[in-house]
């Protein structure tokens, strides 16, 4: 009997066995410095380094350009994978 692993986004059968994972990261800020006087620039942060540890109000503050996580963009890598096996 041959298996094979098949990546696929979104499909259910009895034969399959599915497993995702997914990370999430925080790259370049994109909070706009000078929007008060109605223009726009950027600071040039590109990534998010927490300031503090897991679990204290500085985990969610920059450490390089001092904004709040939610002005990073977020980047989200899903990957499903799903083994199938024919039936007999």
């Amino acid at each position: 009997m041959k298996k094979r692993q098949v990546v696929i986004k979104q499909r259910k059968s009895s034969y399959t066995t599915t497993s995702s994972s997914s990370n999430v990261r925080y790259v370049e800020c994109q909070k706009n410095h000078a929007a008060n006087i109605g223009g726009y620039a950027v600071d040039g942060c590109r990534e998010f380094m927490a300031r503090g540890g897991e679990g204290t109000d500085d985990a969610l503050t920059c450490a390089a350009c001092g904004c709040h996580r939610n002005f990073h963009r977020r980047e989200v890598e899903t990957e499903v994978v799903c083994e199938y096996s024919p039936p007999n």
